[in-house]
């Protein structure tokens, strides 16, 4: 019946299912009762209400149905391995693919003598195709446009953040062998491994989504898998400016800090958004000039039509051939590039990096993980002593000072959404310290019930120490983007 896709060799099915048998209800266990404790009352969430019998019963067979697909897919599965030719497949259009896997599938229900409802049917045939071409039960979150973060916390237990806010998913793993499963094929398809000797990873997606993970016996609880959705549609300035993540005023005074060649620095904290500010403000790069990015894993979306894109690389099996950002970054600079672009700078090539900023690479742009523009200068300056150069404070920040024109801030508020929250301008040094002006910031001015924050972007009233460059380069901003709101 399925000969397109079927092995020559392919043996006899294996054994179906074994009958499931229902236990009778259980009686409840009566429970003793404590003696009442004097307790002091906290505010807190309302517990939801106890469902009614009809709920828990409706509940109950929703449960068993998600059960019994769960069993049929796994012998399913496995029938599918032993069947289908998987060098084939790569050839193989998805409909003709799917219209296989149907064929295979009603012909096994049929010797295991299993009944399903269209629904029940429609839903299995497209959960194997995604285990067998897909990642399994990972494929319905990474179509959903809505969700931003997929957390796995061991194969039970997977949360997805939408809008901000992480909520828990019916969508499970059957055990860890399978979660291992497709941790396994995520990260072979990239040249990587992760196993008890190595049980971490980074990794990316075919569509470039972010991926880390970590194992047992490191992790727990059961493995841990995190991956950031790539997103198909490149979030440019506009965008942001109508998110409201930044004011047009900032679009345009950032417009000429990039176009004038400004060394710029993204600080933030995790999931703030410095990736995609990053990815915005490179689209003010010129054409004409030659941009070459470097990643532990490349996430940048660069729409030049220069750009040398460069991958991080972990040691092999034996503990050799690693490749890091610092060894990119040096071999970077000999191949005549106009603009460096770190991902994130997080280590000891933070002095390849101001070096460069400071030696003809005007232009140049990072992220770095921080609070705030000054404690983004004492990271810098941290990563510099950790990289066990021995430096006088005060010639390590004026190589900080001469190096970072700019620092823009992005933050993740409470409510989960993310603004830019403060652009500052590194102007020089005073005595030993490094002098700083904020141009641009966000004030929170409350905040609404239903936990939604009020504010504002507002200038400081300071005008910028760049205005005379700009006016150099044809940039002319009116001096009224630096008034403040009273």
């Amino acid at each position: 019946m399925f000969s397109r896709f079927k092995k020559p060799d392919a043996g006899p099915a294996p054994t179906g299912l074994k009958p499931v048998t229902s236990t009778g209800p259980v009686a409840p266990v009566a429970a003793s009762v404590p003696k009442p404790v004097a307790v002091i009352a906290r505010p807190g969430p309302t517990p939801p209400p106890p469902k009614t019998p009809a709920e828990a019963l409706a509940s109950d067979k929703e449960k068993k149905r998600k059960d019994k697909l769960m069993e049929l897919k796994v012998e399913l599965h496995k029938r599918l391995l032993d069947n289908l030719n998987l060098s084939a497949l790569e050839k193989a259009s998805e409909a003709n693919l799917k219209q296989e896997i149907a064929s295979i599938t009603a012909e096994a229900l049929e010797e295991m003598n299993v009944a399903l409802n269209a629904q029940d049917r429609q839903i299995l045939h497209q959960e194997l195709y995604d285990e067998v071409m897909g990642l399994g039960p990972l494929e319905t979150l990474l179509k959903d446009e809505t969700v931003n973060d997929i957390l796995v916390n061991g194969p039970k237990r997977i949360f997805v953040e939408r809008a901000g806010k992480l909520t828990l998913t019916d969508i499970t793993f059957k055990d860890e062998r399978h979660l291992l499963r497709i941790i396994d094929k995520i990260v072979s398809a990239v040249g990587r491994r992760v196993d008890e000797s190595n049980p971490y990873c980074d990794a990316r997606l075919a569509d470039g989504s972010r991926f880390n993970c970590m194992v047992p016996p490191v992790a727990v609880d059961g493995s841990l898998v995190s991956i950031r959705k790539f997103k198909k549609d490149k979030l440019g300035i506009p965008d942001l400016v109508r998110f409201g993540a930044f004011t047009e005023e900032m679009a345009a005074y950032l417009q000429a800090a990039v176009s004038t060649r400004l060394n710029i620095i993204v600080s933030g904290g995790t999931g703030s958004g410095k990736t995609t500010t990053l990815n915005a403000l490179s689209s003010f790069i010129d054409n004409a000039e030659r941009v070459l990015t470097i990643e532990d894993t490349a996430e940048l979306q660069l729409q030049q039509v220069h750009v040398g894109r460069m991958e991080s690389r972990p040691p092999n099996v034996e503990g050799k051939g690693a490749v890091t950002q610092r060894d990119c970054l040096r071999n970077a600079l000999r191949m005549r590039p106009d603009r460096i672009i770190v991902g994130e700078t997080r280590g000891e090539e933070v002095i390849d990096m101001l070096q460069a900023m400071n030696t003809g690479h005007d232009g140049s742009m990072t992220t770095i993980h921080a609070n705030s523009a000054r404690d983004g200068i004492s990271r810098l300056e941290n990563m510099i002593a950790m990289s066990g150069i021995e430096m006088p404070i005060k010639a390590m920040r004026s190589q900080i000072s001469s190096a970072v024109n700019l620092i823009v801030q992005a933050s993740r508020l409470q409510d989960g959404s993310r603004r830019m929250t403060s652009i500052t301008e590194i102007t020089g040094m005073e005595g030993e310290v490094i002098s700083m002006q904020e141009i641009f910031r966000y004030e929170r001015l409350g905040t609404e019930s239903n936990g939604k924050i009020i504010g504002r972007f507002n200038a400081t009233g300071i005008r910028s120490a760049y205005s005379d460059r700009f006016r150099q380069w044809g940039y002319d901003l009116p001096a009224s983007i630096y008034e403040p709101i009273v």
